[in-house]
């Protein structure tokens, strides 16, 4: 058969012939094959390794996709050049060019790449303000520069950077010996007797930074007096209130049972809900409300002041608006007398029954009057008064009388004068 079998493929006689040849080239008697750069391929390698696989074959005979790839033409990080941004390619064009950019002009770029401004009327109808074409590099790196975060950049950069900060400590400089030398008119002037406290004061401020400052000024509110008593150390129980090393803060009172408005600390939860705390909390709870339905001017921290007048004008309608509405509700309906407290009288218990009728007169029973083991409203011996009413040198008497002993006849108030 001398046809194919389809594409690519030999043919019966061709494949024999091809056999043939590869066993005259093991046997030595055929010349061996021969690959693009003239070295001879050796007949004895398998066909898995002298076949190119898919991705690398490029239909030329050798071993080359055996072999170690040669360096690429790509230039390596120390090498490799950036793009010039910003640069331009000769002079702006007088006229519109057929496929450039509707808007500037130019040929390097698409409308919709193009990073100009947009025109009301680009460049393509009005014909005026070209811009010329840019600078288009093809930049080829490896796979280390393309990964290199430094690549491309200036190191001119960082010497306007570092001159930019020079000028800011020359100035600084300056303005601190100024004040150096008005703080020391300062102390010339001013001679008593804290001079050298001041002078010491001074020094120490002039030799610390700024920046210590700074620092010393936000950790002054995280110092605690040291003549106080540490929370820690208020209750040593281990079951007492938990104690939080690290933001120091003991929420619970550590004297439980004891009154918290009698002890000099109650724990920070007292203190935070207590006095003018709540309040404040209510405040601001008012002012997120009032923003939240347009009313920006509310703010506890930006205007404090005007805030405190809205929520007391807003208490006061709130409580206006209460008050309406009952009376309206006590008009329409009545039973103004259901709201008014019944006399303590009748809210008294006692063990006497007594029945009453619609119109509040004793039906049943008898008037209940307070009992006690003790005979009331009863003075014996003449007196207008009990004994014990009256103190005097450490005894006790009659105030009508003035007499200390108790079974003393009164004499009314021939005594007293």
């Amino acid at each position: 058969m001398s046809g194919t079998y389809g594409s690519g493929r030999l043919s019966r006689e061709d494949y024999k012939k091809q056999k043939e040849l590869e066993a005259a080239r093991m046997a030595g008697t055929a010349p061996p094959e021969r690959d693009a750069e003239g070295n001879e391929i050796n007949p004895h390698i398998p066909e898995f390794m002298s076949k190119a696989p898919w991705y690398l074959d490029t239909g030329k005979l050798g071993l080359q996709h055996q072999r170690k790839a040669k360096p690429s033409t790509t230039t390596s990080i120390n090498e490799s050049k950036w793009y010039t941004r910003g640069s331009r390619i000769g002079s702006a064009p007088k006229k519109y060019r057929r496929g450039a950019c509707e808007n500037c002009g130019a040929m390097s770029h698409k409308t919709k790449e193009c990073m100009e401004r947009p025109r009301k009327t680009g460049a393509k109808w009005t014909g005026r303000d070209m811009m010329a074409d840019e600078r288009v590099e093809s930049v080829s790196l490896s796979y280390d520069a393309k990964r290199d975060m430094w690549n491309g950049y200036d190191a001119t950069q960082h010497k306007t950077l570092m001159s930019d900060w020079e000028l800011v400590e020359e100035a600084r400089r300056k303005r601190k010996a100024s004040e150096l030398d008005k703080s020391k008119e300062k102390d010339q002037s001013d001679v008593n007797a804290n001079s050298i406290e001041a002078q010491f004061a001074s020094s120490d401020e002039d030799d610390e930074d700024d920046d210590a400052n700074v620092k010393s000024k936000s950790t002054v509110r995280n110092l605690r007096i040291r003549e106080d008593t540490a929370k820690y150390l208020r209750n040593l129980d281990p079951d007492s209130a938990y104690y939080d090393p690290k933001t120091r803060s003991m929420r619970e009172n550590p004297y439980a049972g004891k009154d918290p408005s009698q002890l000099a600390y109650a724990g920070d939860n007292f203190i935070r809900y207590s006095g003018d705390a709540r309040d404040i909390l209510k405040r601001e709870v008012f002012a997120w409300e009032a923003g939240e339905r347009g009313n920006l001017s509310a703010h506890l921290q930006a205007n404090p002041t005007q805030t405190a007048l809205m929520y007391k004008e807003y208490k006061g309608k709130t409580s206006d608006i209460k008050s309406t509405r009952q009376q309206e509700i006590l008009q329409k309906y009545g039973g103004e007398e259901h709201l008014q407290a019944p006399p303590r009288e009748l809210l008294h218990q006692e063990e006497a029954y007594v029945e009453y009728s619609r119109t509040g007169e004793v039906v049943k029973g008898a008037e209940p009057k307070a009992q006690t083991r003790y005979k009331e409203d009863v003075y014996a011996m003449n007196h207008s008064s009990v004994f014990g009413s009256w103190w005097s040198d450490g005894k006790w008497g009659y105030k009508c009388c003035k007499q200390t002993m108790k079974n003393s006849y009164c004499t009314g108030t021939s005594l007293n004068k």
